[in-house]
């Protein structure tokens, strides 16, 4: 079945997304293309109580279906309930990124009359419109972007960027109540966390990275959820920096609004702040940039500069040990990028 072309249809479509923060952030580039391709239609996603704050800053966007579906069981109940929601909504479309049985089944239960996803874990009676290829797109831009266009079509040469639209009066606030208001100094915002230790760059790392911008004249910000709270501790050490980490995304999202620059593992909040707008330098050890950077341009992208077999590995936890792909990352060419980031916005005598 082909996506509804009609131009008198003005029904919703649900976006039902990965629940990684990063693959999140990344289906704004769906929502663009949606908006572009059906204008009159209006676009919700599925989320998670922890991506949920990204979609009050993702235009076109007009809203977020908040359910907190159990990892690992089939949770019948809850999938029923979901579906009992999303039929009230009168979706036209269901655009099922993850290739799990269980990521169609509410759309399905919902009487969805359209259900896009690629073929995978024999879904053939939960989807009617069943997508082959998805492994010939290495990159999960690429896929989430594929299941927005018609069947056979090409992506296009160039696919729109991710786009977090944060309010200045609402960051404004926020420095406020973080009591944040009387820092003049340019911020660097720093996100040492990671899914997977393999894809952390050193504590150490970043500590010496945080006592050199200190010494140039710049604030430092720790940020992260709530396992990144000792990373934090250790970074600041007894310097000023501050420990921003907790466990509300929209901290991040606002501090990363607020920030001049950002420093940051492969992770999601690399994607929050590239998509923010703010200038970010990317660390990649074990993935690949091409893979998995960010839509958006970074302002630098470090990696080892010796030659590894082992890598990229892709893989969360490093197989022989020895992490040198992360390890071999200088934070004097660290801090080299960030100051060429921040030069436009903080020149550095």
């Amino acid at each position: 079945m082909l996506m509804n072309t009609n131009t008198a249809d003005r029904s919703p479509i649900l976006i039902v997304p990965y629940t990684w923060i990063g693959d999140f952030v990344r289906c704004h580039t769906v929502i663009q293309l949606l908006r572009a391709r059906f204008p009159d239609r209006p676009v919700d996603m599925l989320s998670t109580t922890l991506c949920a704050p990204l979609t009050d800053y993702m235009p076109g966007l007009r809203r977020a279906i908040v359910a907190d579906l159990p990892r690992g069981t089939l949770a019948w109940a809850q999938h029923k309930a979901l579906a009992d929601r999303l039929r009230k909504e009168n979706y036209g479309t269901a655009l099922i990124m993850p290739r799990t049985w269980k990521s169609a089944l509410a759309p399905f239960l919902a009487g969805i009359a359209e259900r896009t996803g690629f073929v995978g874990e024999a879904r053939f009676f939960l989807l009617n419109d069943l997508r082959p290829g998805e492994r010939r797109l290495q990159r999960m831009v690429d896929r989430c972007a594929a299941l927005a266009l018609g069947p056979n079509t090409a992506l296009p040469a160039a696919l729109p960027v991710p786009e977090l639209k944060v309010p200045a009066a609402e960051v404004t606030a926020w420095r406020n109540r973080r009591e944040l208001a009387a820092e003049v100094r340019p911020v660097v915002a720093l996100a040492p966390g990671a899914v997977g230790p393999s894809k952390r760059w050193p504590c150490a790392s970043y500590a010496a990275l945080t006592r050199r911008l200190l010494a140039d004249g710049f604030a430092v910000w720790v940020i992260g959820g709530p396992d990144e709270k000792a990373l934090a501790a250790e970074i600041a050490g007894d310097t000023d920096a501050r420990d921003l980490t907790g466990s509300d995304l929209r901290d991040a999202i606002l501090a990363l609004a607020a920030a001049s620059a950002a420093v940051s593992n492969d992770s999601g909040l690399l994607h929050v702040a590239a998509a923010l707008g703010t200038p970010s330098v990317g660390i990649f050890g074990p993935t690949s940039p091409w893979h998995w950077a960010p839509l958006n341009p970074l302002a630098a992208t470090m990696e080892t500069k010796v030659a590894l077999d082992c890598r990229p590995c892709h893989k969360p936890v490093c197989r022989l040990g020895h992490h040198l792909c992360m390890r071999q990352i200088e934070p004097d060419d660290v801090l080299a990028a960030t100051r060429r980031a921040l030069a436009a916005v903080a020149p550095v005598s």
